[in-house]
């Protein structure tokens, strides 16, 4: 079914939504074939399974979506709509490029990002899934406005706010550095066969 002409999205958030369903789909693809014994391996006990890549994205996104929905709030409230294309200042790109795979900069997570333990692969890939679709609304949400003018607080750093659209490319960012995590577990030696 298409989407009424009022109602499309514009073309740098629909770049965004694209970017959010392929790491979905990417994640899927990625845990499918594993045995739950797979999905759980650690390579040692400070190294991340892929259940915890996953679930650390879980963590990142319950803590983001309520940010996006006050910048938005905020954003819609002062009337910040632009059309676009948007240019963000180099500080706001350079965040963005750290956050890419492979990781060029390393950080431990914040305590507030740390998976749970113990939690089921359904589990995992059901919220994994739903934050995706999370991700998505929040776009159609943010779709008319300016997405430099309008501001997100991060929720790892509650002083620093960057441009909405800033935002988002670190959050697809930082999905897309975590799956290569993952996949990169799958290539030890020792990853049970």
């Amino acid at each position: 079914m298409s989407t009424p002409a009022h109602l499309a999205l514009t073309p740098e958030i629909d770049a965004f939504r694209q970017q959010f369903d392929q790491l979905a789909n990417d994640a899927d693809a990625l845990v499918a074939p594993l045995s739950d014994e797979q999905f759980a391996w650690q390579l040692s006990p400070q190294a991340w399974s892929i259940a915890q890549c996953l679930d650390h994205l879980n963590m990142t996104a319950r803590a983001y979506l309520p940010a996006l929905d006050e910048g938005i709030a905020a954003a819609i409230r002062q009337g910040l709509y632009g059309e676009g294309p948007f240019a963000y200042w180099w500080l706001a790109r350079l965040f963005v490029r750290t956050l890419e795979p492979p990781p060029r900069l390393r950080m431990k997570a914040p305590r507030t990002f740390l998976p749970p333990p113990a939690r089921t692969r359904r589990e995992i890939m059901a919220a994994f899934r739903a934050y995706q679709v999370q991700f998505v609304d929040r776009l159609r949400q943010a779709n008319g406005l300016d997405l430099v003018r309008a501001r997100v607080r991060s929720p790892a750093v509650s002083w620093i706010h960057m441009p909405l659209g800033t935002g988002f490319a670190a959050m697809t960012a930082h999905q897309r550095r975590h799956l290569w995590q993952a996949r990169r577990v799958m290539s030890a030696v020792a990853f049970p066969g």
